[in-house]
């Protein structure tokens, strides 16, 4: 009796108990682990770059223009150019071994180095001589330049010296001045002055000054360079 009541009980609680799950039913059911270290890691990539994102859209403060300062304004404007010198200006006249000869206007007080300047200076190989370069201009006055013949005067010419020969600043007479006197000349030489020499021979002596355009050698350049250093 005893025994048949047990045997009822164990069989009831055994109805009641539920089934014991297995461990690898337990395992199925369960979340994977290596698929929770993902998503974390995703999330956490997804939380960096959010960040990166809204660092670099973030306002900036522009940085305003500032006007330049009055030093680098002063350099670029032009320089203001010297007053001219007082005074009237000088006229005088460059001629001999010097590229552009002819009549030049200087400042009052300028010296003889800058009128030969102004006349493109002296010619490859012709030299000043005894020319004193720092003398102050004379209103009018000639500038010879390399011609020993000459010298520089103020004014009009002085009158031929007796014998023939040239006073000094005077031109030269084509009909009385000799052979070495024509080689001073510019652009002459001892051909050259030959030639004249033998021209005037051949035609008995020159009627005017334009006649040396006749001597073979002197063409237009040298005849303007000659004209105002001779005379007849």
């Amino acid at each position: 009796m005893r025994t048949d009541t047990r045997d009822r009980l164990h069989s009831l609680m055994g109805r009641l108990t539920p089934p014991e799950t297995p461990p690898s039913a337990r395992l199925r059911a369960g979340p994977d682990r290596s698929n929770v270290r993902i998503l974390v890691l995703i999330g956490v990539i997804a939380a960096v770059v959010a960040a990166g994102y809204l660092w670099l859209a973030r306002p900036r403060p522009q940085p305003s223009a500032s006007p330049l300062p009055s030093a680098t304004i002063a350099e670029v404007r032009p320089a203001v150019s010297a007053s001219p010198a007082a005074g009237s200006p000088v006229v005088v006249h460059v001629l001999g071994k010097v590229r552009r000869p002819g009549v030049i206007a200087l400042p009052s007080g300028s010296r003889v180095a800058e009128a030969i300047k102004a006349a493109g200076g002296v010619r490859p190989g012709a030299k000043t001589g005894a020319l004193n370069l720092a003398r102050k201009l004379v209103d009018g006055e000639q500038i010879p330049v390399g011609v020993r013949g000459l010298a520089p005067v103020a004014g009009a010419p002085s009158s031929p010296a007796p014998g023939g020969s040239a006073a000094p600043g005077a031109p030269l007479d084509l009909n009385t001045a000799t052979a070495e006197q024509l080689d001073d000349l510019p652009g002459v030489g001892p051909v050259l002055a030959q030639r004249i020499v033998d021209y005037r021979t051949q035609h008995g002596g020159f009627r005017s000054i334009e006649q040396l355009q006749d001597v073979s050698g002197i063409g237009a350049r040298r005849f303007s360079d000659l004209k105002p250093m001779v005379r007849v």
